[in-house]
């Protein structure tokens, strides 16, 4: 009898454990990007304000763990902090309970194209003008997830967006606007940056939590292949 009642419990710790085991979400560290254009947006912190975007805009989908990488050494001090016996030991942050990412992101901006067509000629007073200009962004970000166990590239995958601007436009010019992705937050460039961010998300919560099979990475392989063929097309062989 008191075996039987053991290799019950057995089995259902064995299960339980499996089950969390299995529900785990994927742990992520997101680091900084890298720039291959001649943007002229991309300044020496621009690597990572994106990093940042991108690591909230995955917080966001509640799909991922995302581990910390930028801050690592503001958590360590507090680690150390604790284990110096300053600090109330019922509060005191652990050592040796940081978790490990399973996956690393790394992101490249490969392709980056502003276009301005119209015009914004008309009459400014005091640094506001209004014109008809219609403005064009495009950004192509080249994604890849790395294995830490192994260093291998699981996963890598080009992210395209486009943004427009058009019509009567209000524009402000005066030169004490300041900051680095802020202050393109309402142009097409920044639309597109952030497009890519979320393209990004969307697609890892979509190739790290559901199957090859499922809809929405059928989806991206239509993406992808359509990509491919526009970039063939594109290219004139004498």
């Amino acid at each position: 009898m008191k075996k039987t009642i053991f290799v019950i419990i057995l089995s259902v710790v064995i299960f339980i454990g499996s089950q969390s085991s299995a529900a785990e979400k994927p742990r992520l560290g997101v680091l900084r990007f890298t720039n291959e254009t001649s943007a002229g947006w991309w300044s020496g912190n621009m690597g990572r304000d994106l990093q940042d975007m991108l690591a909230s805009e995955l917080v966001s989908t509640k799909a991922f763990q995302v581990l910390e990488r930028k801050e690592l050494d503001a958590v360590l001090g507090e680690q150390d902090l604790g284990a110096s016996g300053r600090v109330d030991k019922r509060t005191a942050a652990q050592i040796g309970k940081i978790k490990g990412a399973k996956y690393l992101v790394a992101s490249t901006v490969s392709a980056f194209e502003e276009k301005t067509s119209g015009t914004g000629g008309g009459i400014g007073i005091g640094g506001i003008s209004i014109g008809g200009k219609k403005e064009r962004a495009y950004m192509a970000v080249d994604l890849k997830v790395i294995d830490t166990d192994t260093g291998e590239i699981v996963d890598a995958r080009t992210v395209e967006a486009t943004s427009e601007s058009g019509g009567l436009r209000l524009g402000v010019s005066r030169g004490f606007f300041s900051g680095n992705l802020g202050k393109y937050e309402k142009t097409p460039t920044g639309k597109a940056i952030r497009a890519c961010i979320i393209e990004i998300a969307e697609y890892l919560q979509c190739s790290l939590t559901k199957g090859k099979d499922d809809e929405c990475m059928q989806e991206y392989e239509g993406k992808e292949s359509a990509r491919k063929e526009k970039t063939k097309k594109s290219i004139k062989l004498e």
